[in-house]
């Protein structure tokens, strides 16, 4: 430490009488300073699984032993009418700082002017370190950033080794997927065997909602049909009632038709208890299944039913709304919920694709020699498709998955197809075509 030390003349020569004492007087206490309050930072997410609320719950408490000055005060709400209950806040100016929200309907919460962008808090560094299918899901037509994920996401299906063995079912690879031709022969061979109650498990006890147009959207993709017109978002005519999209849902109604898929399953074990013998599912049943059939257990790719295998890909993602006071607070908050340590506490949890390269690189299950790397591939190769970048999202997927209920109990496919055209159509009219700036 440095002493300051005062310079003057010299005296010439010493004092003559030793100096008086100055009036001493009682020491003053310097000024304490108040302590400084933390910063509230509020939280919104649904109540999905168990083990992905135990796993937000313990990345928060993390936080809160890492830092006292930013409170996290959570709230956790309904998972079926999450989004209903976003969107009544939002219009009550009621919503909270953080906010976690299914993949595309971000879009119509950043149309709404309920959310700013991260590009002038995400550095160029983190950036890079997410997969390129998070940064694409979470920015919208004006090219700015506004969401951020944990995890990422992706179909498969998932095969009983044993089953395809005993059916004389080539194993197929990413290289060289089952065609259309392949995939119904499968099928065919293992609805034969004495075992199987259905070839194909393909989720129907989720029921109607966004299951069915994550799910089973890919399939129109790979016929070269879609949900909309992807150039312009302005309707939905000739694309989602288009040959191709018919075709794709023809085909699925005649494995209805057939007896491959169970249309209305008591439960979610059919393929666990032997009864299904391949289930059209996503990476949360990785768990589960992985315990129940082990070794037995294959993870195979997408079919290309004539325009390439398509998989879904987003989930559940993060983003700072307008209502927030304090914009910078919440950015260290979601800064944290996304470093790669804690990415892994949700992951390892939900059996979800880490969203970033360094998260990645420290998985067991989705490093390059994992069991699921395969959702890793499927998102680097292209084949994921991002559910359509729209404020008409909700609208979308809400008029697909009434048709697919529809289709799947035997409705004429064309006639579902032009209704839900014509709720997708009537939405963008009535909304003047979602313009980037209202």
């Amino acid at each position: 430490m440095a002493l300051l030390v005062a310079c003057g003349p010299t005296p010439t020569e010493p004092p003559t009488e030793a100096p008086t004492e100055p009036p001493t007087e009682p020491p003053t206490e310097a000024p304490t300073e108040p302590p400084v309050e933390p910063v509230t930072v509020t939280l919104w997410f649904h109540s999905g699984r168990g083990e992905e609320r135990d796993a937000l719950n313990q990345i928060l408490a993390n936080f809160a032993a890492a830092r006292d000055d930013i409170v996290v005060d959570a709230v956790e709400l309904p998972e079926g009418s999450y989004n209903e209950q976003v969107q009544a806040a939002a219009f009550s100016d009621d919503l909270p700082c953080l906010l976690d929200f299914d993949g595309p309907f971000v879009y119509n919460y950043v149309w709404g002017g309920f959310m700013l962008p991260l590009d002038d808090y995400i550095s160029d560094e983190m950036r890079s370190d997410f997969l390129p299918s998070i940064l694409e899901q979470g920015t919208y037509q004006d090219g700015k950033l506004y969401s951020l994920g944990q995890f990422d996401s992706g179909l498969a299906i998932w095969a009983n080794k044993a089953y395809l063995e005993a059916a004389g079912v080539r194993i197929p690879t990413l290289d060289e997927p089952w065609t259309r031709e392949e995939f119904e022969a499968a099928l065919a061979a293992l609805q034969a065997l004495p075992e199987v109650d259905y070839a194909l498990d393909m989720k129907m006890n989720y029921g109607r909602g966004e299951w069915f147009t994550y799910g089973f959207s890919p399939i129109l993709q790979s016929f070269g049909g879609d949900l909309i017109n992807r150039t312009d978002y302005q309707s939905a005519d000739g694309v989602l009632n288009g040959p191709e999209s018919v075709a794709a849902m023809e085909m699925v109604q005649s494995w209805f038709e057939m007896g491959y898929v169970n249309p209305e399953p008591a439960g979610d074990t059919d393929f666990v208890d032997g009864k299904a013998a391949l289930s059209w599912v996503g990476h949360w049943v990785a768990p589960g299944y992985m315990e129940a059939l082990g070794d037995n257990l294959l993870l195979l790719p997408m079919p290309d039913f004539g325009n390439g295998p398509k998989t879904g890909m987003g989930s559940w993602n993060w983003g700072i709304t307008t209502n927030c006071e304090n914009p910078d607070a919440a950015w260290e908050v979601l800064e944290f919920i996304l470093q790669p340590e804690q990415i892994l506490v949700m992951t390892n949890a939900n059996g979800a694709v880490p969203a970033r390269k360094s998260a990645l690189a420290m998985s067991d299950l989705y490093g390059p020699d994992g069991f699921l790397n395969l959702y890793v591939q499927q998102l680097e190769a292209g084949v994921a498709v991002p559910r359509p970048v729209t404020p008409a999202y909700p609208v979308i997927t809400s008029a697909f998955a009434e048709a697919f209920d529809n289709i799947k109990d035997g409705a004429d496919v064309q006639t579902e197809m032009d209704r839900a055209v014509e709720k997708i159509d009537q939405d963008i009219q009535d909304n003047q075509g979602y313009p980037i700036n209202p």
